[in-house]
C-alpha cells in the first residue's frame, strides 16, 4: 500500500510548494486535498492549496509529475444534509470532481455529508437524511460508473460516522460497485464507531483511507462531534486502535491510503514507520 499525505504541510503555501515539501519527505503520493467550483482569490495568489475543478486537468497531472508525484483521490467534500443550494458545495461539484478525475486516471472521489450546519438539517429524522444524502448521490454515482470513477463516502458526519448509516444509504442507491468508503480512523472513532469494527464490515468497499490518531484529551468529545479536520500526534500515540485497523486491511488490496496529519516531519516520518511495522 502506498502512503501518501494531505498537501496541508506548509501554512498559507500554494500546491505546488506543499508538493515540494512532500517530495522531500520521501512522499510518492497525495490526496488532491482541497478543490473549489471556480477561481479561488488565496490559490491564485499562492496562499492557498487548492485546485479549481474548472482547471485543465492535465495541467495539474504534469504539475504533480514536475515533482515525481502521483493524485491519489481528489477529495469533494460535500453539504450533502443541507437544502439544494448553488452556494454550497453538492452534487455539481462532485459531478466536476468525477470528470476531473476520469481524465486523468484518479480513480476514487472522496466526498461525505458533513455536521449539520443549518436548522433544517439539524431536524431532519434519521430516514430523512438517508434520504437525502442518497437523492444527492444518486446521478453522481452513476455518472462515476460510467467514468469508471468510484465514489467513496467518508466518514464525517452523524449518517456516514455509523456502520449503520453508510449501510443503509448504499441500501438506498442499490449497493453499485461506483461507491465505496474511505475509512478514515480518526473521524469514525470520534463520532462514536469502532474503526476496527467498520474496517471489517466495509472490507471489500474500503478503496482507500485517511489515517489519524487521536489522544487521550479527545475520549470527553467522542461522539459529540463529526470529524476534526486533522491529528498533530504520530499514529501510534493516541488511543485509536490502528493496529487493528491495519491488522483487517492490509489484505484487502488497498492501493493508497493518505495520512491526515499535521506537524513536524519526524511525526508524519514516525506515522510511515508505524504502519509499515503493521505489515502495510
Amino acid at each position: 500500500m502506498k502512503i501518501g499525505v494531505f498537501l496541508l504541510i506548509e501554512p498559507f503555501a500554494s500546491v505546488e510548494v506543499q508538493l515540494e515539501r512532500a517530495k522531500q519527505m520521501g512522499f510518492e503520493c497525495a490526496d488532491i486535498t482541497d478543490t473549489n467550483a471556480g477561481g479561488s482569490m488565496l490559490g491564485s495568489a499562492g496562499f492557498s492549496p487548492t485546485i479549481s475543478l474548472d482547471e485543465n486537468p492535465f495541467e495539474v497531472k504534469r504539475l504533480f509529475e514536475k515533482h515525481g508525484m502521483v493524485p491519489s483521490t481528489v477529495c469533494a467534500h460535500a453539504m450533502l444534509l443541507e437544502p439544494s443550494n448553488p452556494g454550497l458545495y453538492g452534487t455539481a461539484e462532485i459531478m466536476k470532481a468525477i470528470r476531473f478525475a476520469a481524465a486523468i486516471g484518479i480513480q476514487d472521489v472522496i466526498t461525505t455529508e458533513t455536521d449539520p450546519r443549518s436548522q433544517w438539517a439539524e431536524n431532519l429524522t434519521y430516514d430523512q437524511r438517508i434520504f437525502t444524502i442518497a437523492e444527492k448521490l444518486y446521478t453522481p454515482v452513476r455518472m462515476a460508473a460510467d467514468f469508471g470513477v468510484r465514489i467513496l463516502l467518508e466518514p464525517h458526519g452523524p449518517v456516514t460516522d455509523t456502520i449503520n448509516g453508510i449501510r443503509d444509504v448504499m441500501d438506498m442507491l442499490g449497493n453499485p460497485a461506483s461507491l465505496g468508503v474511505n475509512l478514515d480512523t480518526g473521524n469514525s472513532w470520534l463520532g462514536g464507531a469502532d474503526p476496527v469494527e467498520m474496517a471489517k464490515v466495509f472490507k471489500d468497499k474500503i478503496h482507500h483511507i485517511h489515517w489519524k490518531d487521536l489522544g487521550e484529551e479527545w475520549v470527553e468529545k467522542r461522539g459529540s462531534i463529526y470529524g476534526c479536520g486533522f491529528s498533530k500526534i504520530a499514529l501510534g500515540d493516541g488511543v485509536i486502535d490502528i493496529a487493528g485497523v491495519c491488522a483487517v486491511l492490509k489484505d484487502a488490496g488497498i492501493r493508497a491510503s493518505t495520512l491526515e496529519i499535521v506537524g513536524s516531519e519526524e511525526i508524519l516520518k514516525k506515522s510511515v514507520g508505524y504502519l509499515r511495522s503493521q505489515g502495510l
